[in-house]
């Protein structure tokens, strides 16, 4: 006994010696880094609370002919000694392009810690950035004569837990994320694996305790703490990989057709990982942790860059089952010897002139900026499943799009059309026709583009969030930067904060979104956890605003959307976007013409946001101010059990009045039985002024303050 308590002494007045700590401006988050063993470790305390488990950092490389060491390789795991610390403050307050407030403060302290790994003569850096609400680590390597191409087997950062935490995860998957999130304890997700792998049209899942970043937690005893990744440049995505019978996250890098996960040539870092903590579930929706740990806007001049709300003709063809595709004559597509003008059309395409010209005149009558046309472009006859490369070309309309007129109707109106380029997977034909694409949308006035990455990605073999299609994606962004272009890229790597460095990069999919509802549909809750997870690194195009909830009532589509309609309108302000789709059609709009002015009157851009209340998968409640006005809008959403909400008017303006529209579920409304019922209140209303409002199951409210 006195023999093991003279050990685990003496091991801590080692460590101890030989430990850096690093912690936040404010005290509350602490980072200690050590070497055990020649292994760096680190661990985590939030306000002295044990966050992250001494965790051990390194990279596996492999031997192979294409790193400078060849077959000499040897791991960066472990052989190390500190050779040098540094440790630095930063504090600014930078200016998004758009955003959820008008300023963000990039507010940290920094250690990084330099290694020399002797037996190979070279040296490593891991960097930490401590912020109130939570750290990023990174490593970095500085082009030497012993570290210059390196071929990435696997990253070994681990995470780990205190405990058995509640987890809110969806599987680890290399090409898809549009999983609905399971709520369970960690020591579960092994037993709920198989039954949460949902299929999908292109899916590689690969083990059975693996989940996807972000990744939400809440400990027992009341931390929550979110994993993620930031900055993800030119390198797999991160996902985790569980060790459940010692509760340790570890990173699984998405590998490429070969196998591999990355290849390195130095100078070069890796994307950040994340963990967020806090003690109220309202911070970590407020966090900008991911955002700050991007490189700031690379794009001089973004005055053509701007939030959009938009409609389109999507949802017919989602829900109502009406087609991409102009003719049922074609057994396959060869576009270089195909006349589509001697095809016979059969009339179930939605693309058309004259449908798309009706909601323009809807976008126009009703104050949104663009009309979203999928199915515009030749090709859509055999366009998926067949591993096929040339898919389309993403110029050539079908014979009932006539696009110079549309635009031109369009932009007579006061409004544009959103271009649309799907390319089944295959990025390298998308990139062989990218610069005409931008070109033909520049002709035409077109400034934002919804691509689409369905299916198997070619080069075949290849995964959607490999190292190499993440440069795919962004090369598309750079390219579309310089043509003025803005880019909301569906079934992509989810987001990782680049927005910050990219800001044409306006939105992404990269989750399970409304279309889903027309599947089937998703539990009510999935809508109040992904702005704790999906959200974290930027927003998402979710699509909201169907008011007509039972798809049969317009159509043959048995499916129903798991909200109110007073429930998809607290969505504009919950799920934060830049760009929002009024997703119905405009006839389904009309018969609730009251209910669609809050989606006229809300904003896409805020200068201010308060979360006014939160629980992951339960409620969230938030409160936004209009870019450059002084009016208010409020959003309530919450899960299948309804939720009371007190709404206390604290963040208006002393002194003032506000003419306050409430949108609220009626007390008979119901996600299932009853979800188009709502009320419509106005008063008026001051600072201090009190707003109780009950949501229905399934359901939520929205709220207008107009400043007088």
């Amino acid at each position: 006994m006195k023999k093991t308590l003279f050990t685990a002494l003496a091991l801590a007045l080692y460590l101890g010696a030989n430990a850096q700590t690093v912690t936040s401006p404010d005290g509350n988050v602490s980072v200690k880094f050590y070497l055990q063993d020649g292994r760096p470790t680190y661990e985590m305390t939030y306000k002295k609370k044990e966050v992250i488990r001494p965790s051990h950092l390194g990279l596996e490389l492999a031997k192979d002919k294409h790193a400078s060491n060849g077959t000499n390789e040897q791991d960066l795991m472990d052989g190390f000694t500190v050779k040098d610390t540094k440790t630095a403050t930063f504090d600014e307050t930078w200016r998004p392009v758009w955003g959820e407030t008008a300023t963000i403060r990039n507010h940290y302290n920094e250690l990084a810690v330099t290694l020399n790994q002797a037996s190979m003569q070279r040296d490593i850096r891991i960097r930490f950035r401590v912020y109130d609400d939570g750290m990023g680590l990174r490593y970095e390597f500085p082009q030497q004569q012993k570290l210059n191409y390196i071929v990435v087997k696997e990253e070994h950062t681990q995470f780990a837990m205190t405990g058995d935490h509640t987890a809110y995860w969806i599987p680890g998957d290399y090409d898809t994320q549009e999983y609905e999130t399971v709520i369970s304890k960690m020591s579960e997700i092994r037993s709920k694996m198989k039954a949460a792998v949902t299929p999908n049209s292109s899916q590689t899942t690969f083990s059975p305790t693996g989940v996807q970043t972000s990744l939400q937690l809440k400990t027992d005893n009341g931390l929550y703490i979110n994993l993620h990744e930031a900055a993800c440049v030119n390198y797999p995505t991160m996902h985790l990989n569980l060790d459940d019978k010692n509760m340790v996250f570890e990173s699984w890098l998405t590998p490429d057709a070969t196998g591999m996960k990355g290849y390195v040539q130095t100078p070069f870092n890796t994307p950040w990982r994340t963990v967020i903590v806090s003690d109220d579930a309202r911070d970590m929706l407020a966090s900008n942790l991911i955002l700050n740990l991007n490189e700031p806007c690379k794009i001089e001049d973004t005055s053509w860059i701007h939030p959009t709300k938009y409609c389109g003709v999507w949802w017919e063809m989602i829900a109502g089952g009406k087609q991409w595709s102009y003719t049922f004559d074609l057994p396959s597509v060869n576009l270089e010897n195909l006349d589509y003008s001697k095809c016979r059309p059969h009339g179930q395409h939605p693309a058309n002139t004259e449908n798309v010209k009706r909601y323009i005149d809807f976008a126009a009558k009703n104050g949104l900026q663009e009309v979203l046309v999928e199915g515009w472009n030749i090709g859509w006859e055999d366009w998926f499943g067949h591993y096929k490369d040339y898919v389309f070309d993403f110029q050539t309309p079908y014979p009932d799009f006539d696009i110079k007129y549309l635009n031109d109707y369009a932009h007579s109106k006061g409004v544009k059309l959103m271009m649309h380029h799907e390319t089944s997977g295959s990025t390298q034909n998308y990139e062989r026709h990218l610069e005409a694409a931008y070109s033909l949308m520049n002709k035409y006035g077109y400034d934002a583009v919804k691509s689409g990455y369905v299916g198997d990605i070619i080069p075949r073999g290849d995964y959607h969030y490999s190292q190499s299609t993440n440069n795919h994606y962004l090369y598309c962004i750079k390219e579309a930067a310089k043509h003025h272009i803005m880019v909301n890229a569906h079934e992509a790597t989810r987001p990782t904060g680049l927005c910050r460095t990219w800001p044409n990069l306006v939105g992404n999919e990269s989750a399970r979104g409304t279309e889903y509802e027309a599947f089937g549909g998703s539990e009510p809750y999935h809508t109040v956890i992904l702005p704790f997870t999906r959200l974290q690194g930027g927003p998402m195009d979710y699509t909201p605003g169907i008011f007509v909830t039972k798809l049969s009532e317009w159509c043959d589509n048995k499916s129903y959307v798991h909200t109110t309609l007073c429930g998809q309108l607290a969505l504009y302000l919950t799920m934060y976007s830049p760009l929002q789709m009024a997703a119905d059609l405009p006839e389904n709009y009309e018969k609730y013409d009251d209910a669609f002015q809050f989606i006229r009157d809300v904003a896409c851009d805020w200068d201010d946001s308060r979360y006014l209340e939160a629980e992951p998968a339960k409620y969230i409640t938030v409160a936004r101010k209009a870019k450059g006005t002084d009016n208010w809008f409020v959003g309530g959403k919450c899960d299948a059990e309804g939720h009371k909400s007190v709404v206390r008017l604290d963040f208006l303006d002393k002194g003032r009045k506000y003419d306050c529209a409430i949108y609220q579920d009626a007390p008979n409304a119901d996600y299932e039985k009853n979800p188009s019922a709502y009320v419509i209140t106005h008063r008026t209303v001051k600072k201090g002024d009190v707003l109780k409002l009950k949501q229905a199951r399934g359901g939520g409210f929205a709220v207008s303050l107009m400043a007088k």
